[in-house]
């Protein structure tokens, strides 16, 4: 279940009436959690930004853009803490999922 302790109002009201996977419920939460990064919340933004990413993972698949975002933003979470490893790995994953989906597609558009 995504309610947590660490959602705010605005999460917690998106998450009934809207429904835990509705995206903006999702976009909400993300940026929920971005603000506990720029707080130094790093504990409450991680757990949060885990859950939108394994919702929209399970919801949309691997290589949506938005699910590749919270990849991205939960990396960015990472690197604030110093965790290197884990920041630079989850960027490669999203480029590399990035460049499968939209290589295609980008090549395709400028043919």
């Amino acid at each position: 279940m995504l309610l947590t302790r660490v959602s705010g109002p605005r999460c917690r009201f998106q998450q009934r009436v809207l429904g835990q996977e509705h995206p903006d419920t999702l976009n909400s939460m993300g940026n929920l959690a971005s603000t506990f990064r720029d707080q130094g919340r790093w504990k409450e933004a991680e757990e949060l930004q885990v859950q939108v990413m394994e919702t929209r993972n399970r919801v949309l698949g691997q290589e949506h853009p938005s699910t590749l975002n919270s990849i991205d933003n939960l990396a960015w979470i990472w690197k604030s803490q110093s965790r290197n490893t884990e920041a630079l790995k989850s960027l490669f994953r999203c480029v590399e999922l990035s460049t499968e989906k939209l290589a295609p597609i980008m090549f395709k558009t400028w043919m």
